[in-house]
């Protein structure tokens, strides 16, 4: 049975309406419409269902809809004892202490990276990284790292992904790969966006299992690739010491 057959059309139409607001907090009926793709009387029939059970809320002054509360009670049940973003946070916050720089986790969905967790530098001029955000696979220190250290699978499947950059060569991208396994970490610099760089190394659990990337990253212009290279042994052994910490 395909993958159309096995999945419910008016779900996917309602799950698609709730990702909008992954974006932004707030919506109206004709943007999300023109987000999702569908005309408006069928996303204001699923708005009022989402309303009614709680998942949405309407503001009557606006006519804009936000996330409603039962989203706080499903992701108050997400965290388990043993959630890396939960145990590894007493590290991440070290590490940021000892190099200055946002300390990030991401780990992979399918064909994207997300971050569940991150520790904001202090210094005034810093990367702020929130929580929750998806990004390529295909550039970044973290992404790179996501997949040197996966199953060649894995690889395969997020190169022949439609939106992976088709002007990135596919064959230096593996070289790439597997320089980084050999080295440890992975860096970028300005890749994914301007004025950025950052350094991210694989954490490994007792199992010999990749469960997240570990990253520091931070402005550019404090984080020259020499820089990067000089903090790389201190985030691989934070990496270390993270996955010693997962089952």
């Amino acid at each position: 049975m395909d993958e159309e057959k096995r999945t419910v059309r008016a779900v996917e139409r309602a799950l698609d309406v709730l990702l909008c607001f992954t974006g932004k907090s707030e919506w109206g009926l004709s943007e999300i419409a023109g987000k999702v793709g569908l005309h408006k009387s069928t996303v204001h029939r699923l708005l009022a269902t989402l309303e009614n059970r709680g998942f949405v809320i309407r503001d009557e002054g606006t006519e804009k809809y936000r996330l409603g509360f039962r989203i706080l009670e499903l992701s108050s049940n997400q965290s388990r004892p043993d959630d890396p973003s939960i145990v590894l946070l007493p590290e991440m916050e070290r590490l940021r202490n000892e190099l200055g720089e946002t300390v990030s986790l991401y780990v992979r969905d399918r064909t994207e990276r997300v971050r569940i967790q991150a520790v904001q530098s202090e210094q005034p001029i810093r990367r702020v990284a929130p929580v929750g955000a998806r990004l390529p696979l295909s550039v970044g220190a973290s992404s790179k790292v996501l997949l040197a250290f996966a199953d060649p699978a894995v690889r395969a499947e997020a190169m022949a992904d439609p939106a992976w950059p088709q002007a990135l060569d596919k064959a230096a991208y593996t070289r790439q790969l597997e320089d980084i396994v050999a080295r440890g970490y992975a860096t970028s610099f300005e890749e994914r966006e301007p004025g950025a760089a950052a350094v991210a190394a694989p954490i490994v659990n007792r199992s010999g299992k990749q469960v997240a990337a570990l990253a520091v990253s931070g402005p550019s212009n404090r984080m020259a690739p020499e820089v990067m290279h000089r903090q790389a042994p201190a985030i691989v052994e934070a990496a270390k010491r993270m996955g010693a910490l997962l089952g």
